[in-house]
């Protein structure tokens, strides 16, 4: 996501960072590229030319004069004001007691049903929550199916009662909740090809009758600046208290992300980041920032993590790596740790300065790790414990066995070694970044 615009706005910071002092002048050069970046990343007009004016102000005051290193200054200006045109603040979903009712609207093919399917997971994973996920959208083909087959595969409850009244279901669905125990309910709503009085009715009727504490509208953020009007049709209406925008990992430019809360004030609460059903992410505007300007997102990868990962495993792991006991058993046990948190390419661009050290770009095949899993997989117990035991006939052995070349065999046990060198380093405090 906004792969290009975060290029060109490192291209143009790394120009200013050598200035010893900033002038009118200098300034120009680097605020015209950067203009230039935001207009080419669908980023409506009005907000490049109010960003593009900030930042000059800010850049020629007094503060940025006196300063040592004024380059530095002036990056964190870009940073300041990108925060600023993402909202500023975290803005975290709604949850009361002793139920929360949410209703998900947007048009069709935005991503609705499954981001509610998404949606009711994190609620599970980060809060604890019971959800209820919904089945109101009644007119469009397979929809009720769609979000019943996400319900099986989440092991998440669907009400639904057919091509009923979308109004009476809702109503039905929240009394259902009541009854049984349910702390989240997540209403599914029909989506059009635009915004039409009848769906807005059916919205509003719906609004009036369970009376929701959020009203999330799921955008697709390839529609660019249009977004900005999509939302304004549906506040006038509705009265929304965030949005979610959705495929942000294929949308490099990122436009709408940069227009949406200057101009709509609405918040941006959630930004789908893959297909996946872990693939939605609370949206936070520094964390954004950060990655857009390759500062990373380290408390993004913790929050990754959490959850996820064995913390009584990571402790012994990490205990044995002191010790330098840890063997191949063990990296077994981490692989499968890793594996969890999904594709690793998606982590090394949360690394800060990924980009400088060309980690934004890696591709991780996962056979690569499924290959790995079948040799270790392929040895003995005692030789994982003892790898110094593989020697050639049993290195032959074992790629057999795992129908791999020993060639893999070999190098997988040279990386281990080097690994553990690695790691011999961290304990005596010698080990150094080879960057």
């Amino acid at each position: 996501m906004f792969e290009s615009l975060g290029d060109r706005l490192q291209s143009a910071l790394n120009k200013i960072k050598g200035y010893g002092k900033i002038t009118e002048d200098n300034i120009g050069e680097v605020t015209r590229e950067i203009r230039l970046a935001l207009l080419e990343a669908d980023v409506n007009y009005k907000v490049v030319k109010e960003f593009i004016n900030n930042v000059k102000e800010k850049a020629l005051g007094e503060e940025v004069k006196k300063s040592l290193k004024p380059g530095e200054v002036f990056v964190k200006i870009v940073k300041d004001e990108l925060i600023s045109l993402l909202g500023k603040e975290d803005e975290p979903l709604i949850v009361v007691k002793p139920m929360t009712i949410l209703m998900m609207a947007g048009l069709q093919g935005s991503g609705k049903t499954t981001t509610t399917g998404k949606l009711a997971l994190f609620l599970r994973k980060k809060y604890g929550l019971k959800p209820l996920m919904v089945a109101c959208d009644v007119y469009r083909p397979a929809a009720i199916d769609q979000l019943k087959q996400l319900g099986k595969e989440l092991n998440i409850e669907v009400y639904s009662e057919g091509k009923g009244n979308p109004v009476q279901i809702a109503k039905n669905a929240v009394d259902y909740a009541k009854e049984n125990g349910y702390n989240y309910v997540l209403i599914d709503t029909a989506g059009r090809l635009h915004i039409d009085e009848d769906l807005m009715k059916e919205l509003q009727d719906i609004n009036d009758v369970v009376n929701p504490n959020e009203i999330l509208l799921v955008i697709d953020s390839m529609t660019g600046q249009d977004a900005v009007n999509v939302i304004t049709g549906f506040n006038d209406k509705l009265p929304l208290t965030g949005a979610v925008l959705t495929k942000l990992d294929g949308d490099t430019k990122g436009g709408a992300a940069l227009s949406i809360r200057h101009l709509t004030n609405i918040p941006i609460k959630f930004i789908g980041v893959s297909e996946k059903m872990d693939g939605l992410e609370a949206f936070s505007p520094e964390r954004m920032a950060n990655r857009i300007l390759d500062m990373g997102d380290l408390m993004g990868m913790i929050e990754k993590a959490e959850g996820l990962l064995d913390d009584e495993e990571a402790i012994k792991a990490a205990s044995k790596m002191q010790k330098g006991k840890f063997d191949l058993e063990d990296f077994l046990v981490q692989l499968n740790q890793i594996k969890k948190l999904g594709p690793l390419e998606n982590l090394l661009k949360m690394i800060p300065g990924a980009k400088k050290m060309g980690l934004n770009n890696v591709s991780i095949d996962p056979k690569q790790m499924a290959h790995i899993e079948a040799i270790i997989l392929s040895m003995t117990k005692e030789e994982r414990k003892n790898p110094d035991l593989l020697k050639a006939s049993r290195k032959r052995r074992v790629a057999k066995g795992c129908g791999r070349s020993v060639e893999e065999v070999n190098r997988l046990l040279k990386q281990f070694d080097q690994m553990k060198v690695m790691m011999k380093q961290m304990k005596n405090g010698n080990f150094k970044m080879p960057f």
